[in-house]
């Protein structure tokens, strides 16, 4: 009977031993990061000649902080958009220019993140560079930020031109103070852009990438941008003249949360 007990409990032992690797393994998967479509790709295996600033992987945005989802600094895009991006530079590279992305593919938890700053009205650490002139209540109202984002459909971007030969960027120092994104550019906080009338994600006006106010050289850049890009099936955004979004989107409908790094796109295989 002793040892009949005994071969129970090794047996019970073993069930349970497997009902909890099982029950883990649940989990995991459950918890496990979704991963981007086959045909999400990492922009530098399109075109390596690209400039990268991804604004959200660094403190220096319009929150201050690195952004949720931004596990890398890398530009990921659905590869119509990618391979467009590619004809474009290699039409500015024929004239002495790059491009250069701010952004690229934005997960839904980055966007969240964006709603859960601006509800916050007291956290205004970066308003003096990012919306000097904006009331921070007004966010929403004004279109500056929303729940949704075109980004996280995959075919949106938020680029501008560099001459080259390409000066490095002076490394951003937390803390510095702030020059309002719309001051002169030598007056700016660093960027190696061409001077395109406002720093990248300014909420002013300003921004908008048709203002009269913003003429000369200024204005050349932006239509430079612009018309590079829509030659190719790029439609701007009036508002901001540093976003683009590839039409026809492979993906109109859907927003995607996969976090932004390599490993998104290796683990689908």
């Amino acid at each position: 009977m002793t040892r009949l007990s005994g071969a129970v409990r090794g047996v019970v032992a073993v069930l349970v031993a497997l009902l909890t690797v099982t029950a883990a393994s649940t989990t995991a998967r459950a918890n496990a990061d979704p991963v981007a479509p086959a045909d999400f790709v990492a922009l530098r295996t399109v075109d390596p000649t690209i400039l990268q600033e991804m604004r959200y992987f660094t403190p220096h945005n319009f929150v201050g902080e690195r952004i949720d989802g931004y596990r890398q600094p890398i530009c990921i895009l659905t590869r119509q958009a990618a391979e467009a991006l590619h004809k474009a530079q290699t039409n500015l590279l024929s004239q002495g220019y790059t491009l250069k992305v701010y952004d690229c593919y934005r997960p839904q938890r980055a966007v969240n993140h964006f709603v859960r700053w601006a509800e916050d009205l007291n956290d205004e650490q970066l308003k003096g560079e990012f919306y000097p002139n904006v009331d921070k209540s007004r966010l929403f109202e004004d279109g500056y930020i929303a729940a949704k984002s075109g980004h996280s459909r995959g075919s949106t971007m938020d680029l501008t031109i560099v001459r080259l030969p390409a000066t490095p960027t002076r490394p951003y120092v937390p803390g510095e103070p702030l020059v309002p994104c719309y001051a002169p550019q030598q007056q700016r906080l660093p960027d190696n852009s061409v001077d395109m009338g406002t720093g990248f994600d300014c909420f002013d006006t300003l921004a908008h990438t048709l203002d009269p106010r913003i003429q000369g050289q200024q204005r050349a850049n932006r239509t430079l941008l612009k018309s590079t890009l829509e030659n190719l099936g790029f439609v701007n955004l009036a508002e901001e003249w540093w976003h683009y979004t590839f039409k026809p989107e492979p993906y109109p409908d859907t927003y995607f949360d996969f976090p932004v790094s390599a490993r998104s796109l290796a683990q689908r295989y």
